[in-house]
């Protein structure tokens, strides 16, 4: 088992940036492909990023190409999730999420066995 807990959000105004971090803690960290999720009120939960074991492979979703990187350092167990340019529509809870039900990464949210409790992002406009 593995225990995630989210840190880094908060309210914020259009064009500003936040790092969310998710520090694991349990089983080796370096197994698990990760992802970050965010979740508005009355929306499903929606993959915003996701990386792979090594780091070396990352997905986005058009809606954040180009302004969210998702990162991860496994000597420190922790996944960074790098926002810029912030828009009112990413107001949302962030989850961060792992899997070792892949070899690679996937953006499937029923593919992530692990959760953490999330933090909420407000953008203001």
């Amino acid at each position: 088992q593995v225990q995630l807990v989210e840190s880094g959000g908060g309210l914020v105004q259009a064009g500003d940036s936040l790092r969310l971090s998710c520090a694991a803690s349990g089983r080796t960290f370096s197994e698990y492909a990760m992802g970050w999720f965010h979740q508005a009120p009355g929306k499903e939960r929606e993959c915003v990023a996701a990386i792979s074991q090594s780091g070396g492979s990352t997905y986005y979703p058009d809606s954040v190409k180009g302004r969210f990187t998702i990162s991860r350092d496994n000597a420190k167990n922790t996944v960074y999730l790098q926002m810029n340019s912030l828009k009112p529509e990413d107001t949302a809870v962030y989850y961060c999420a792992a899997t070792t039900r892949t070899t690679t990464l996937t953006a499937l949210a029923l593919r992530y066995d692990y959760w953490g409790q999330g933090t909420q992002v407000t953008v203001s406009s």
